[in-house]
C-alpha cells in the first residue's frame, strides 16, 4: 500500500482542492490516504469544543470517503491517543487530563477520563468511517510522559518504567477499537516503541494487533510483529517554517527507504504492508505552517514514481513530467520549468516568487538606495523632514516596487482563498508576505 498523509492541522484544503488532487494522486501511483483531521474532523455533542470553526461537515467526510473510492484510494484515518493532543488538552476543559500540567502535549493515561474521553472521539471517527478496514492511533512523540506526579506515582508502586507505562496505554487504546470495531486494524508511529525492550514488546503483545511504521526490524521480528510499514516524507520534515521544498532532499529519503525495503525479505515472516509518504503541514498544533499542498506536489509526485519504479528512472522522470505538464525538474536547485497542468498550480509559482524575490527585492530597494539611506533615514521618517530633490531621486523607484508586489499579493490571495479557508491565507501572508512587504508599506506611506 502506499498511503500519502494529509495533515490538515494547518492549511486544510477546500473540498474543492481534494476533488483535483484525488484523481492526480492515484495516476502517481498511491493507492490510499492517511487522514490526520485533528480540529477539522465535525465532532459533535461533548467535543464539539474540538473542532475548528471551519471544520468539515459530515457531508464532507462523506464527499471525501466516495471521492477516494472512485479513485481506488483507501482511507485511513488518523486520530492521536497519547501524544500531539494539543488541540484537545488546549481547552480549559481538558487541561486537568495533562501529563504534565504546564504542557498540553501528552495525555495523563492514569486518569480515567483520558480514556473515556479517547473513546468517545475514537468512535465519533471510527463511525464516520465505516468503509475503512485500517485506522491510525498516532502514539509517536509523547513528550513528558513519566514527568508528572501520577506517572512518578504508577511507577514507583508496580516497579516500572516510561516504557510498560507507555505500552498499557496504548493496549487499553487497542483493547477498546477490537472490541468495538471487528475486523478494525491499527497502526501506529514506532519512536516510542524503539526505546522498548523486546522483553517489554513480547508480553505487551502489542504486535499482534497493531504493524508499526519502522526501520528497527530486526528488534520488531523478535518481538513478534508481522508486517511492517515505512514512513517516509515528501514535505514539512526540513524546517518549521519551511515554505519551499527541496526535492532532492525528499527523493534521496525514498532512494534510502527503497534500500531497506529490498532487506525485508531475509527478515521472513516479518513482510512490508505499506509505505506512508507524510506530509507534514505543521510541527505540531502550535507551530508556523509549512510548505503548502500544492507546492509540494512536484516533490510527491517524484517521490511516489521512485516507489512505483524502484528508483527514479528515466520512465518515473518522464511521467512525472507528462502528469504535472512540466518540461523539466532541476532536482538540485529545486525548481520545475514548465507552465504546470496539476492543481494549484499558480499558487506553486507564485510561492516560488515570493521564496526567492520579495525579501530580496525589497530589502535591496530599502538598504542598497543611497538616497535613501542618507536622506530618508528613520530619523527623517519620524520627524518628516526631507530634501524634495533627493526623495524624488528614488520615488518613482520606490512606488513602482511597491505598486508590483502589491498587485501580485492580490493575485496571490485570490489563488489561496480558492483552495484554503481565510485562517490559513492569514496565517501564510502573515509569515511570509507581511514581513517584508510592510517595510516597504512603511517607507511609502511616510513618502507620501
Amino acid at each position: 500500500m502506499r498511503l500519502v498523509h494529509l495533515d490538515l492541522k494547518g492549511a486544510a484544503p477546500r473540498l474543492s482542492y481534494l476533488e483535483q488532487v484525488f484523481p492526480l494522486l492515484s495516476q502517481l501511483g498511491a493507492n490510499g490516504v492517511l487522514i490526520e483531521y485533528e480540529d477539522m474532523f465535525p465532532f459533535k455533542g461533548e467535543l464539539e469544543i474540538l473542532r475548528s470553526p471551519y471544520a468539515y461537515s459530515e457531508e464532507d467526510i462523506e464527499r471525501i470517503q466516495q471521492l477516494a473510492e472512485q479513485h481506488k484510494l483507501e482511507v485511513v484515518p488518523l486520530v492521536q491517543t497519547f501524544g500531539h493532543v494539543e488541540f484537545i488538552l488546549k481547552h480549559e476543559k481538558y487541561q486537568h487530563l495533562r501529563e504534565v500540567e504546564r504542557f498540553p502535549n501528552s495525555f495523563n493515561p492514569h486518569v480515567p477520563d483520558t480514556l473515556a474521553l479517547l473513546k468517545s472521539i475514537l468512535s465519533q471517527v471510527v463511525e464516520k468511517h465505516r468503509r475503512s478496514t485500517w485506522i491510525h492511533i498516532g502514539a509517536d512523540e509523547v513528550f513528558h510522559l513519566g514527568e508528572g506526579m501520577d506517572s512518578k506515582n504508577w511507577m514507583s508502586h508496580n516497579k516500572g518504567d516510561v516504557g510498560t507505562m507507555y505500552l498499557k496505554h496504548i493496549k487499553e487504546v487497542l483493547g477498546f477499537l477490537t472490541a468495538q470495531y471487528w475486523g478494525l486494524r491499527a497502526l501506529m508511529w514506532d519512536d516510542m516503541l524503539r526505546k522498548i525492550s523486546v522483553g517489554a514488546l513480547r508480553v505487551a503483545l502489542v504486535a499482534r494487533a497493531c504493524p508499526a511504521a519502522v526501520p528497527f526490524l530486526t528488534k520488531y521480528v523478535e518481538s513478534g510483529f508481522e508486517a511492517v510499514w515505512f514512513a517516509s516524507a515528501f514535505k514539512g520534515t526540513t524546517g518549521p517554517a519551511q515554505a519551499w521544498t527541496p526535492l532532492s532532499y525528499h527523493l534521496k529519503n525514498h532512494l534510502s527507504w527503497l534500500k531497506v525495503m529490498q532487506a525485508v525479505p531475509r527478515l521472513a515472516p516479518l513482510r512490508l504492508q505499506g509505505v506512508v509518504l507524510t506530509g507534514w503541514q505543521r510541527y505540531d498544533h502550535y507551530s508556523v505552517l509549512c510548505e503548502l499542498l500544492p507546492v509540494g506536489i512536484p516533490s510527491l509526485a517524484i517521490c511516489l514514481q521512485t516507489l512505483v519504479n524502484g528508483g527514479f528512472t528515466e520512465e518515473a522522470k518522464r511521467k512525472v513530467l507528462d502528469v504535472l505538464g512540466l518540461e523539466s525538474v532541476q532536482l538540485e536547485q529545486s525548481t520545475c520549468e514548465g507552465r504546470g497542468a496539476f492543481p494549484g498550480v499558480e499558487i506553486y509559482h507564485m510561492v516560488e516568487q515570493v521564496n526567492g524575490h520579495l525579501k530580496e527585492s525589497i530589502l535591496k530597494a530599502l538598504e542598497e538606495e543611497s538616497a535613501i539611506k542618507g536622506w530618508f533615514s528613520p530619523y527623517h521618517r519620524k520627524r518628516q523632514f526631507g530634501n524634495p530633490r533627493n526623495m524624488e531621486s528614488f520615488g518613482s523607484k520606490v512606488l513602482k516596487l511597491h505598486e508590483d508586489w502589491e498587485s501580485f499579493v492580490r493575485d496571490l490571495r485570490a489563488q489561496l482563498e480558492r483552495i484554503y479557508f481565510p485562517d490559513t491565507v492569514e496565517e501564510w501572508m502573515e509569515e511570509n508576505v507581511n514581513p517584508y512587504l510592510d517595510q516597504l508599506r512603511d517607507l511609502v506611506r511616510d513618502y507620501r
